[in-house]
Parts: C-alpha cells; structure tokens; sequence
C-alpha cells in the first residue's frame, strides 16, 4: 500500500485512531478527508477547511474547561493558559499520540521533505481531525475527547505559563522602555507550508531574528532568542 493514498482509509488502517477517539466514523471520507494533505488532495480535499473548524471547537472546549477548573484565576492567567494548550507544540504532541505522523497522506515530494516529522503539519492535520470529529459525532462526542486528552496537560504546570512575548515585554515594562516591536522580514516557503521570518526588537538593543512556520511561532522564537541575550545565563 503506498502513501500516497487518494481514496478514503480503510478501516484497518484508522481503527486504532478511532478507539482513541471514542468513535466509528459514519463518514469515513471525513477522516480521510483530516488525514490528507493538499498536495494529495488540493482545495476542499485536504485537511485545511476541517483544520479551521477543528481549531474553533477546540479553542471553545479549552476555554470552557478552563473556565471551569480555575474559577479563580483573572482572565489574563487563563488567556496564557489557553495559548499554551492550543499552540502547535501541543497539538503535535497529541497528534503523536494519536499515531497520526503514519496515517497522514503525503504526496511522494512531501514525504520526501520529511512532512511526516513536520511538528506543525501534525498540528495542523490534528485541529482537522477534531473537525472531522465534531461534524461526524457532533461536539459532545468532541468535548469528551478533548477533555480526556488536554485535561491531564493542564495539570503539568499549576502555575500559568508565560510565553516568551510576554516575558519579553514585561522585561522591557520593568525598564521603562516601549513595547517590543515585531517585524515580519520574510516569507519563504510554499503557500500550503510557508516559513515565517520574524525580528523582534526592544528599544537600545539588537534585534533577535527568527523562523517559524506561522508568524506567531516565529514571534515566540525571536522574542526567547532576545531574552536570552538580554539575560544570559
């Protein structure tokens, strides 16, 4: 069976994704559909358009859970609380879990350019089997999923997280100097996997450059590479 499957997975090949889900997909071409990648399957074939609602249903069962399990926390803690449980590193790391690096449909150059082992296309094709899940299950049947798989993240940091933009501009508050200022300097890359040059900057001092495969990735990484040369070790 090669990998660069255009028909719908059969049910050997999702069987093991599905008991993890907490689900037998009745549309099976949905979940293929989540598995595929555009340069597979372009335009509403592949994973994008269920990324996109994948990525609201989780974002709105995060905050709710949220919510709910910190009721006394002001809405800035949750907001850092939320991005961390929503970012792409996370994502990636359930979509390992999930064992979706060897279900995902790749053109054979894709796969060549290591697609499988890309943190943010597993991102991506995660949100998209969320997706999936919510139109074939309906958002009970989604909220249950993501509960038992990001509950046990939440609780590996009781504190809530601070992400490097918001270290860095405290850091700069604290001296009395402006926001730092983030400046997109490049573009590279295919449209369906572009990589995003950052350069953040603070007043007085050099700017730290970056990539990343969104722009606020590569904003996170260029504002740790300035922090880190604004407090070295």
């Amino acid at each position: 069976m090669t990998r660069d499957r255009a028909a719908a997975a059969a049910p050997e090949d999702t069987a093991a994704l599905e008991a993890l889900l907490g689900h037998r997909f009745g549309n099976r071409r949905l979940l293929a559909q989540a598995l595929t990648h555009g340069s597979v399957g372009g335009g509403p074939r592949s994973y994008e358009r269920l990324e996109f609602l994948g990525d609201r249903v989780l974002s709105l069962v995060i905050a709710h859970l949220l919510f709910d399990r910190f009721p006394a926390e002001a809405e800035g803690s949750l907001a850092r609380r939320h991005t961390a449980l929503v970012r792409g590193e996370t994502l990636a790391r359930v979509g390992r879990d999930l064992g979706l690096p060897g279900l995902m449909r790749l053109s054979r150059g894709e796969e060549d350019l290591g697609g499988r082992d890309n943190p943010a296309l597993l991102a991506d094709v995660c949100e998209a089997v969320l997706g999936a899940l919510y139109l074939d299950a309906g958002f009970e049947a989604t909220e249950r999923f993501v509960r038992t798989r990001w509950t046990p993240l939440m609780g590996e940091d009781p504190a809530p997280p601070k992400d490097a933009k918001t270290t860095l501009q405290e850091w700069a508050q604290g001296r009395g100097l402006p926001l730092p200022v983030y400046e997109t300097v490049a573009t590279t890359g295919p449209a369906h996997a572009p990589t995003f040059t950052v350069a953040a900057r603070v007043e007085g001092h050099p700017p730290a450059q970056a990539d990343g495969p969104s722009k606020r990735q590569a904003e996170q990484r260029a504002a740790a590479l300035l922090m880190d040369r604004l407090n070295p070790a």
